[in-house]
This record gives structure tokens, sequence and C-alpha cells, in this order.
């Protein structure tokens, strides 16, 4: 299996690298150390690991890479061999360089592979991820207090951003935080605009927080001043189905029985086509990887899979709700990582 910089790489090695016009592959090998190919100025990074690494550098001049493939797939006797890869991580660049390297290469995804190991959080990366949903909502309420009539998408996601730094946030957050209010609302994955709340608006506030290298990811939708009734009534809903879905999940139900549970009671209130994407995916090292909770999904949940449960309505051009929360999979049932109010509150 060859992997370049990113969650899954830190995961299996314990090293980070950016993601740079530098490459950086490891190669891992049945029974053997694994072998590095990186730049000459990460070299330092490898000197204090607690196992064995065989490392292959070059300099500054790009023309220096190719040899040093050649070098290190020639040590990991890569050529004809069936490597392992993550389609959606691995770059051209990498790939170019491992095929010229080690002809009649086959190149398969590893991606399920690395997910079964992943998906299953042991009790330092849980503390982590505990930790990281309370620097999350500490800041939320941090920047409660900020909202008021006239404030803008961008300026209320820009404050919460420095309340997340504030509340003890590793510096690379999970994602920019999705502030949208009244029509942006209805957008599931709406940009933080220049739009300013006004009376009568729902608001909803997506964000999260990283310790540790892993993420929290938390949704809550709240009023402003006095809201049609339709749109408390539609709040009312997605609550129901949030705790829906919170208490069908626990070890021995699939994925997709999760997500129709929730489903079922938006679909029975006459607001099923307005409910658009899955109930929730995986949470650990990524925003989204494994488990993903929709339907379709028959794979069966177990003690330590984390994932969010975030039911949402979404009426076009009009207003949204969306309620997320962050759950493991315990031995028993299940263990709610979110304790703030799902109730849609009224802020001004």
């Amino acid at each position: 299996m060859v992997l370049n910089p990113g969650p899954s790489l830190v995961y299996m090695t314990g090293l980070h690298f950016h993601l740079s016009e530098r490459p950086v592959v490891v190669i891992f090998l049945p029974g053997r150390d694994p072998i590095i190919i990186l730049p000459e100025l990460e070299l330092e990074k490898i000197k204090h690991l607690a196992y064995e690494i065989q490392a292959f550098s070059y300099g500054e001049d790009p023309g220096s890479w190719e040899a040093a493939f050649k070098r290190g797939s020639e040590a990991a006797e890569l050529k004809g061999k069936l490597i392992g890869v993550e389609p959606r991580q691995l770059r051209f660049l990498e790939f170019e360089l491992l095929s010229n390297a080690a002809p009649n290469t086959q190149f398969i995804s590893s991606e399920e592979s690395l997910a079964k190991l992943r998906m299953y959080k042991d009790a330092v990366e849980l503390a982590a991820m505990r930790t990281a949903t309370e620097i999350a909502q500490h800041a939320l309420q941090n920047t409660i207090s900020q909202v008021k009539i006239g404030i803008s998408e961008r300026e209320l996601a820009a404050e919460l951003t420095l309340q997340l730094f504030r509340a003890g946030c590793n510096p690379e957050i999970p994602f920019s935080p999705i502030v949208s209010g009244g029509p942006n609302s209805a957008n599931p994955h709406a940009t933080p605009s220049e739009r300013k709340l006004e009376m009568g608006d729902l608001l909803v506030i997506d964000w999260g927080a990283s310790h540790n290298g892993y993420f929290s990811d938390i949704t809550r939708t709240f009023s402003i001043g006095e809201v049609e009734a339709e749109f408390e009534r539609i709040g009312q809903i997605v609550l129901a189905a949030n705790t829906a879905g919170r208490e069908a999940a626990r070890p021995g139900v699939t994925a997709q029985l999760v997500d129709q549970a929730a489903r079922e009671v938006i679909k029975q209130a006459g607001y099923g086509k307005y409910f658009t994407h899955r109930l929730g995916h995986g949470l650990g090292m990524e925003g989204h990887e494994a488990p993903y909770i929709r339907d379709g999904n028959l794979m069966v949940l177990e003690p330590g899979m984390t994932f969010t449960i975030e039911p949402g309505i979404y009426l076009p051009c009009r207003n949204g709700v969306r309620i997320e929360d962050d759950v493991v999979i315990t031995d028993t049932g299940m263990e709610c990582l979110t304790s703030l109010p799902r109730e849609i509150e009224q802020l001004i």
C-alpha cells in the first residue's frame, strides 16, 4: 500500500506532512519496515520515530524526484506488484512518479481496508473527539451573544471561527462554519454571505472543532424573533426525527435502518421531499468518513463507530432547519457526544 500526506498517513504512521508541491509517499510492505520518499528538508521528522523506516530523499531540484522514487520503488520491489492506494487522496503527481519508477504495477483501491481500520475508535480517539465537541460547543455559546438584527452571515461566521480558536481548537478546523439565515438556510451547504439577519429568519449554524487530529461536527438552528407557524412546525419535526435517529442507533442494526427511522418521521409529517440528504456520515480524522448513514447502506453498526445524525427540512427560498449530533456506538447502545439543547431557540 502507498499513502501520501493525509489523515490515513497520520493514522498509520503518526507523521504529519503538508500536501504540497513536493511529493511525499510512504510504502507499506507485508512483513517489512515501511519505506518513505520525501524532501531532504523533512528528514528531521523521521529521526526519532518509535519504529524503523527506510528513507529515500531528494533535494530542491524537481529533476531529482524521479531518481528518489526509482530508488525507493526498487528497495520496495514494487515492479509488477499489486499496490493499494486511496483514490480520493493520491494525486496524479505521485501516481505518475510511482508508475514510471515501478513499471507493470497494478493500482487498486485500498479505501475499504483503511476505512475498516479507522472506523473503530479506541478510548484515546474518543477522548479527543469528546474534547473537540466541548470546544465547539463552548465556542458557539460565546458567539450567540453577538447575534443581532443586521449582522451578516459572514460576520457571524468570522466571530465563531475566532471563538473556536479561543476555546482551544487546533489550527486545522474541520470545515469553515456554515452560517445561513432565512432563504439561505434552505441550502444545506450554504456559504456565509453578506446577507444580514432579519426578523422571522431561521438561522442554521453548522460548525466543528478539532483536537489532537480528531473532529467534531454539530448543527443547531435558531429563530430570529418570532417565525411563521410552519417554520416552528418543521423545527419540531426535525427535532423528532433527530430523536428517532439517535434512539435507533445501536450495535447490531444497519446504517440504513437508522436513516430510515429518522426519515420516516419527516415523511409522515408530509415533508419527505424536503429532506434532501443522507441522515449522517462517519466522523473522526476527517469530517466525512465511513460509516455513511444512508438508505441502501447495509453495514451493521458496531461499537466504536462514530458518526453524525443530522436530519433537516429545507423549504426552497424560504427557511430551513437542521439539527446535528455526534454519536458513538457502544457495547450496549449509543453515546451522544453533543449536549447542547436541540430545540429551536429564539435569540431575539
